[in-house]
């Protein structure tokens, strides 16, 4: 079953539940985003910017709650930069105190929902003065093709500065998060309709064969699966 999306309305993100009714493996495609996941099987979960896809069991009978942090947010929200789970799925215990975390899954078990994730997120962005306001900026202009060395000019950084902030704020460099960004946009474009090829040239790339590699590397199989 495709999860239920909605706007988290606190922090900006994407509030996400699914109830699993058949067991079977779901492949997530990187987005650039952190995600606070609770599940009534495995319990709180951060799953750290990924540069791939990745594949997540999911059993029946499990309800899964997440919330999905806007690119760069994640940092503010768990304390360390997201280079530190960059490709990882790490217990939320790890990061925070044990005794919050077991109230706030006990929560969740106990009809807790989407907006209580939320409102946690939403405490901690307030006490860490809210998420860098850079991510946004950096997130938009390489989302509208812009390059590397343009977004770091808009920003007043050197390209070595944006990168250091972009592998804080995003766990990788802007290249990575700019060819993420745009495999995404293409994918959205063929959903839609678009044919491949037109897809990929109001996405960026030279042709659609590049635009197939790139689906193929970064989402593990070929555009054809994904559409």
């Amino acid at each position: 079953m495709s999860p239920h999306e909605s706007r988290a309305p606190r922090t900006g993100g994407v509030i996400w539940e699914r109830v699993v009714t058949a067991s079977r493996q779901a492949r997530i495609l990187p987005d650039g985003c952190t995600d606070l996941i609770w599940s009534s099987r495995t319990g709180l979960t951060i799953a750290g910017p990924d540069t791939t896809a990745a594949l997540a069991e999911l059993t029946t009978g499990d309800r899964v709650v997440g919330l999905r942090f806007p690119p760069g947010t994640g940092p503010a929200v768990f304390g360390v930069p997201a280079t530190e789970l960059t490709d990882q799925r790490v217990p939320l215990e790890t990061l925070w105190p044990a005794a919050t975390v077991r109230e706030i899954a006990e929560r969740m078990a106990t009809g807790g929902d989407g907006d209580l994730l939320d409102r946690v997120a939403e405490a901690r962005l307030k006490t860490a003065g809210g998420p860098d306001p850079r991510a946004a900026a950096i997130t938009r202009r390489l989302a509208a093709g812009h390059s590397v060395a343009t977004t770091a000019a808009s920003l007043g950084l050197t390209e070595r500065h944006l990168h250091r902030a972009s592998r804080h704020l995003f766990g990788y460099g802007p290249k990575t998060l700019a060819r993420i960004l745009r495999m995404r946009r293409a994918l959205a474009l063929v959903r839609d309709g678009v044919p491949p090829a037109r897809a990929a040239a109001e996405s960026g790339y030279a042709d659609q064969p590049h635009l197939s590699r790139d689906v193929r590397a970064l989402a593990g199989v070929p555009l054809g699966e994904l559409t």
